[in-house]
């Protein structure tokens, strides 16, 4: 694991995902836990923030990592990472809101992660994964869905997962083909994403 993503002090690494409706956050933050479960975490929880969300909404999902089992299920407040699965959120939902200072913030963007003009409190990684996603044939009914690729780009920024841990998480959620054509995006954001660590 990376030393520079640490845990808080009840031994808990808090994750939130910024979506919006279609693009899997949901099912990413389930993918994250199984695939930290597969690197050793003991304690993994993975859960949805429901609201009066529908297709295009942001919508909000969050993942607990500890090596010790997770007894805490609240709403995620003060996350150590934030992943932003469409870039636009960082202004109409407030995506960093909370965010601890150092922490990483993952965002699905064509801009390396200088041009996102942030103040500079969190490291930052970026991908373009929605150019990835494309590529891969991850289309459905017109949306693009990056919610794989950008598990890429975690392994890639934090290490708290291999990509091999990744992979395995996604062939347990997908059928053969469509777990080849998620993997191909996650893998190909793993090799393109760009870090700017404070």
């Amino acid at each position: 694991m990376s030393t520079s993503t640490s845990f808080n002090a009840t031994g808990i690494l808090e994750i939130r995902w910024h979506g919006r409706g279609g693009q899997g956050a949901i099912s990413s933050a389930q993918m994250l836990a199984h695939a930290a479960h597969l690197a050793g975490f003991q304690g993994v929880t993975s859960a949805p923030t429901f609201g009066a969300e529908r297709r295009g909404a942001p919508v909000t999902a969050s993942t607990r990592l500890s090596r010790e089992p997770v007894r805490v299920f609240s709403q995620i407040e003060t996350p150590d990472i934030v992943i932003v699965l469409d870039d636009s959120l960082l202004e109409c939902a407030d995506a960093t809101n909370g965010l601890k200072k150092d922490g990483w913030l993952l965002v699905n963007s064509h801009r390396p992660p200088a041009a996102l003009a942030l103040n500079g409190r969190y490291r930052v990684a970026t991908a373009d994964a929605t150019q990835v996603a494309r590529e891969c044939g991850l289309v459905v009914a017109g949306s693009v869905i990056v919610n794989t690729a950008m598990l890429g780009t975690l392994a890639r920024a934090t290490e708290l997962v291999s990509l091999e841990h990744v992979e395995q998480a996604i062939r347990h959620k997908f059928p053969p083909k469509l777990a080849e054509r998620n993997f191909n995006a996650a893998r190909m954001t793993f090799e393109s994403t760009l870090l700017q660590e404070k």
